[in-house]
């Protein structure tokens, strides 16, 4: 028999954070790892990378990334990899920048994202996360990015 989880361990991300995997230009969280996530030993997310997601009904989350790992010119900014990483998920295009199932005190929501944009609610924490991965130069310049103008 499975042992019993009050509801603070089973949901720790914020009722902002989306749950289930959005259709096209539908919204999504925007997530930074936090000092729970072991970046140094990691094989998946890497520093710098956009992560983008929702959660599930069992308080964890699906997160798709992408972090520029063959240097494509056109990822260099943060912006334009969290698209990329949103543009897979909602196409549901099969991918290794996935993780199905992520405890959610690994990762902290810092905005949404959907078809027309980014949403930046606590820039400041995605700004230590490009720091922290000596990327500062590719943050964006506003709180809110758009597409579609």
């Amino acid at each position: 028999m499975s042992e019993e989880k009050s509801a603070l361990e089973l949901s720790t991300y914020s009722k902002d954070t989306p749950i289930g995997r959005p259709d096209v230009d539908g919204r999504a969280g925007v997530f930074v790892p936090t000092d729970e996530f072991d970046l140094d030993n990691t094989t998946t997310i890497r520093k710098g990378a956009g992560v983008v997601g929702y959660g599930n009904l069992d308080g964890s989350l699906t997160v798709y990334f992408e972090a520029n790992r063959f240097d494509d010119s056109s990822l260099h900014k943060w912006e334009n990899k969290a698209r990329k990483a949103y543009d897979r998920m909602v196409m549901g295009s099969p991918t290794v920048s996935k993780i199905a199932k992520i405890d959610s005190k690994m990762l902290e929501q810092v905005g949404v994202i959907d078809g027309m944009g980014i949403n930046l609610k606590h820039p400041e924490r995605l700004s230590m996360w490009l720091a922290r991965s000596d990327l500062s130069d590719t943050a964006p310049e506003q709180n809110i990015v758009l597409w579609k103008k």
